[in-house]
């Protein structure tokens, strides 16, 4: 199923795009028209890989300071926390967690505009939120998101669209099912040799590509039991490059843009180091082990390159004898405070 849904994800982002586009062109005026002194998002999990991702959308393209907002503040805690002049954005599958219902009803009362990215659109958290815009991912069998992330993914960079008013980013999104069924049919099968016996494994991305490092990460530890840690690539040095030894593991998520010169250094370093490199990089990248699929503009590239990691991680699951659809000791949904 996990892989089905990961396939499916073209057709489920084709019926977002076809949908909405009013209620976003709205938000998107309201946005422009208001002065938030900060925004903030809440999320758990993929959820939070893709607020990760919308987050770094709204700052390099609107210059808005975005936050993670740790939801123990408000639902442990009970910090008065400021909320007036505030843009408040959840995500999540299934807008069921208290730990992120509950802040955006405390925001909401407060007078800060609300915002829920949210596949159930019937859930506490779509009617929490002032702005509810459904992921139209439908119902997810696999206990590991896929389709929901990528259409998580999608929904933030349509927001950004809409606040910009951009007519490229508009454009790049209207073409990403063509890209991601492409992606679905990416090649990655030349990483299960390096992974099926590992025990371990380094992800590193940076910038607009990081979100993907950490969503890859999580689904090796979720599907394969495999332990990984996801790094920027400016942070390898400071510590975890002890770690690195004859044989290591490292995936590089090399994404177009300015972060790509660095990881394509950095992975030619680990292999001198001994490390067993893996790099993801476009088709235009010389010494690449793994081709990543591109959208029409780069800051959507991380739609269409984690479909094709997806793909893999399905088929590394099986190769090490587990099933992907139902990880060890979780469930769909997750209930937290």
């Amino acid at each position: 199923m996990m892989l089905e849904e990961a396939i499916s994800a073209a057709d489920c982002v084709a019926l977002q795009l076809a949908n909405d586009a009013e209620r976003y062109a709205e938000l998107g005026r309201v946005l422009r028209s208001t002065a938030f002194n900060s925004a903030l998002t809440i999320a758990r999990g993929s959820s939070d890989h893709a607020a990760n991702y919308c987050a770094y959308l709204i700052m390099a393209r609107l210059g808005r300071v975005v936050a993670s907002l740790p939801m123990s503040l408000v639902t442990l805690n009970h910090a008065p926390l400021a909320t007036r002049d505030t843009l408040t954005i959840a995500i999540s599958q299934s807008g069921q967690s208290p730990d992120v219902v509950e802040p955006i009803r405390y925001f909401r009362a407060g007078g800060a505009t609300t915002v829920a990215l949210v596949n159930d659109i019937d859930s506490p958290l779509a009617r929490a939120a002032e702005w509810a815009m459904p992921l139209r991912a439908g119902k997810e069998q696999s206990v590991a998101a896929t389709k929901s992330f990528i259409t998580s993914l999608v929904a933030g960079a349509r927001l950004v669209a809409h606040w910009q008013d951009d007519p490229a980013l508009h454009d790049g999104l209207s073409a990403l099912p063509g890209a991601l069924g492409e992606a679905a049919r990416s090649d990655w099968s030349g990483a299960l040799e390096v992974l099926a016996p590992a025990r371990n494994i380094m992800v590193v991305g940076r910038g607009i590509g990081f979100p993907v490092a950490l969503e890859a990460a999580l689904k090796f530890k979720e599907t394969s039991a495999l332990q990984a840690e996801a790094f920027s690539g400016a942070e390898i040095k400071h510590g975890p490059m002890a770690l690195i030894e004859d044989g290591y593991p490292l995936l590089i998520f090399a994404t177009r843009g300015p972060t790509q010169a660095g990881l394509l250094a950095l992975a030619a370093e680990m292999r001198g180091r001994g490390a067993r490199v893996l790099l993801a990089a476009p088709a235009d990248v010389a010494g690449r082990d793994l081709t990543l699929p591109v959208a029409a503009t780069p800051d959507l590239d991380p739609i269409v390159a984690i479909n094709a990691f997806y793909v893999m991680a399905a088929q590394l699951a099986e190769a090490r004898g587990m099933d992907p659809d139902r990880p060890r000791h979780l469930s769909k949904v997750t209930r937290t405070n």
